[in-house]
């Protein structure tokens, strides 16, 4: 949409996100051949999903200077799924710019100190672009150990149904039908 033609007020409407880390999913999981083994979306493909949606990329008014991004609740991260040995053998690393201060710490001990949440916020931050506005995109990021969360009301919802939820499209093709019945 441009400023000329139509109103862009809604594309720039901030919508409240939810994505699962522990619950299968069909389109960011690694494994798809046979349908009972689709895993848990790995950290890498979790987190790039999640720094589009926070960037706006899915929108159609994206661009690189305004922030036009939307919120991200991501629940379950107690059971981050990672591939390979890269529990074991990531290392996260930090320095105070003082001689001899380096520090580094592995995936697996970072996940005990605090929780996979912190894994998850620092792989979402290292895929955001590096500028000013990366901070106020990380603010926008919700990310909780278990299932309950305090967002629940603002997630989208169609019909009643969360958006991404099962038996979602059911809905959206109901009220759709019932809208063509009322139009003719």
């Amino acid at each position: 949409m441009s400023q000329t033609i139509g109103a862009t007020r809604l594309a720039y409407s901030r919508v409240w996100h939810q994505i699962s880390a522990s619950t299968p999913h069909p389109t960011l999981s690694t494994i798809k051949a046979p349908p009972e083994a689709v895993t848990p979306p790995s950290l890498g493909r979790l987190a790039s999903r999640i720094a589009v949606l926070l960037m706006g990329k899915h929108k159609p008014i994206w661009d690189p200077s305004t922030d036009c991004g939307d919120y991200v609740v991501v629940t379950g991260c107690a059971a981050l799924y990672t591939t390979g040995m890269k529990k074991y053998r990531k290392r996260y690393f930090r320095h105070n710019t003082r001689p001899g201060s380096l520090q580094t710490i592995t995936m697996d001990v970072l996940m005990e100190k605090h929780g996979g949440a912190e894994v998850l916020r620092k792989a979402v931050s290292g895929m955001l672009p590096k500028n000013r506005l990366r901070d106020k995109r990380m603010l926008r990021l919700k990310v909780f150990e278990g299932e309950a969360h305090p967002y629940k009301k603002n997630i989208i919802q169609f019909g009643g149904k969360t958006v991404g939820s099962d038996g979602w499209e059911a809905v959206v093709r109901a009220v759709r039908d019932t809208d063509k019945a009322t139009i003719n």
